[in-house]
């Protein structure tokens, strides 16, 4: 057994508070900030550290654009069966000039063989969501636009998260035009979704159902048993790594975690530690189920 291994074994058994915990798993890696938010929708139950700093979205905005998407298509401004053309040339919220997007930089290739076509928007924004495509982002936010975006945050109380733009504007990432967020803002959005609040009853059932079919699992889920249900929308960039989440342990109500990080070069450390901080939570929270049964049993 690591050193390391040995040093997270004892953090986990001491009867320190959850967010001593916490924070002692931090420490491990030096120079990183984290952003967290916890809200147990069983017991009410909530943590936040740091859950108003800004950080870079990344990904994780992307969730805002699916949300938004939901919410124009039941005005009947689009169907989600219609086809969206494909083109790789998006404009610059700096001058309007086109840009495009690289392939070797996106997490699913698969629409780069299909520029030209017509492809549903349902299509896009699935692969938006699991298999985190910029194209498909892209292709969305043009749809609805970033300002319609933020403005329905607004309205579901996440005041601080900003969506301005597409994915690799480089005009706007040099000018420090980017996508933020904070760790209370994503969790008062996925608490909305889980709750029915931030479109309609079906369109919120169809979003879970989304982001439970969610690829890329090496971070909050990584942390919880195994065949745990979790909800979820992960995000990076160099030295930024996040995920948020729904997450459901047997027998009760869920739970919302989002764990934002930056700081950390390494992907596999960042990761690693998100996972750890999951492991945390999801022993704090059934402890504490357990010792104050929930009447309501999802």
């Amino acid at each position: 057994m690591t050193l390391l291994a040995a040093g997270l074994i004892a953090i986990a058994q001491r009867p320190d508070s959850v967010l001593e915990r916490i924070q002692a798993r931090i420490a491990v890696e030096p120079g990183v900030q984290v952003g967290l938010a916890y809200i147990d929708l069983a017991s009410g139950d909530t943590l936040f550290l740091n859950a108003d700093s800004s950080f870079h979205a990344a990904s994780t905005m992307k969730v805002p654009v699916m949300v938004e998407l939901f919410r124009r298509a039941n005005t009947g401004s689009f169907r989600m069966n219609q086809g969206l053309l494909l083109v790789n040339q998006f404009a610059s919220i700096v001058d309007g000039s086109l840009y495009a997007l690289d392939s070797s930089s996106d997490s699913d290739t698969t629409l780069y063989h299909r520029i030209g076509e017509r492809v549903r928007v349902d299509t896009l924004l699935r692969l938006m969501i699991t298999r985190s495509s910029n194209f498909a982002t892209n292709t969305l936010i043009t749809l609805v636009g970033a300002d319609a975006v933020t403005r329905t945050m607004r309205s579901l109380g996440a005041q601080r998260i900003q969506v301005l733009r597409g994915v690799e504007d480089g005009k706007a990432f040099e000018k420090g035009l980017n996508n933020t967020t904070t760790a209370r803002d994503l969790g008062i959005i996925l608490r909305a979704i889980e709750e029915g609040r931030a479109a309609s009853a079906a369109a919120t059932r169809e979003m879970l159902g989304i982001l439970m079919a969610q690829e890329f699992n090496e971070k909050i889920p990584a942390g919880l048993p195994p065949g745990t249900r979790v909800a979820h929308k992960t995000g990076e960039i160099t030295a930024v790594s996040h995920d948020a989440a729904i997450v459901y342990p047997t027998g009760r109500k869920p739970y919302v975690l989002v764990v934002l990080t930056r700081g950390i070069a390494d992907g596999v450390k960042s990761s690693k530690l998100i996972a750890d901080i999951s492991a945390i939570v999801y022993t704090h929270s059934t402890a504490a189920a357990a010792a104050v049964p929930s009447r309501v049993v999802n």
